[in-house]
């Protein structure tokens, strides 16, 4: 199967990468709209401010192609918080539109540092086919300074000062605010879980 893992000069897009080739898939990392429109499933990861994302999305012709991908599509970290349709950060961004919502930072608490960097474990999983084999209580390894709202959504939480949607579902389209490519056991499972939904 063909992966496309959408280079936007992420930080994690090479251990993204390694990750799905470890569980055998056929990965092309690009910047290439055709490529990215004839995959067939595309992951959209992310490391850093939302409107400079959306701006290299959209300098490199992406923005269309991306909302009107029909197979699964997978946002992670910030490539999650992209599927809503707003951030604050940065003064403001739009973004993808796909999820209701604005995207605020993480509420402050004296005790509790931002970034929320670090294992946190999943709570309330749903019925959903990324999160079979996951069980309620598993760690994954979360990088985040901003949160997406809470929302129908929301397939899966964290506990950081307040809950945080840790996995969001529309459709044909997942997000993973934590790294699974980081997150061991658990998102070695949600990575395979992604590579074999039927496209």
């Amino acid at each position: 199967m063909t992966v496309a893992v959408v280079h936007l000069g992420a930080g994690n897009t090479a251990s993204v990468q390694f990750a799905l080739e470890r569980l055998g898939a056929d990965v092309v990392v690009t910047a290439d709209a055709a490529v990215i429109a004839e995959a067939e499933r595309v992951v959209l990861p992310g490391v850093g401010a939302a409107g400079y994302a959306m701006e290299s999305m959209k300098a490199l012709g992406l923005v269309e192609i991306i909302k009107t991908f029909e197979r699964p599509l997978i946002g992670l970290c910030l490539g999650q918080q992209l599927l809503f349709a707003e951030s604050e950060e940065n003064g403001g961004a739009e973004m993808l539109g796909f999820i209701p919502g604005r995207v605020a930072r993480i509420p402050v608490r004296e005790d509790l540092p931002v970034p929320h960097m670090g294992w946190s474990q999943l709570r309330g999983l749903k019925d959903d086919p990324l999160l079979e084999g996951v069980r309620e209580g598993d760690y994954a390894y979360f990088v985040h300074s901003y949160a997406c709202p809470e929302s129908a959504a929301t397939i899966a939480e964290a506990e950081y000062g307040a809950r945080v949607p840790a996995m969001v579902r529309t459709g044909n389209r997942w997000g993973c605010q934590f790294h699974p490519e980081r997150s061991a056991k658990a998102g070695a499972r949600i990575l395979r879980n992604f590579l074999e939904l039927a496209a």
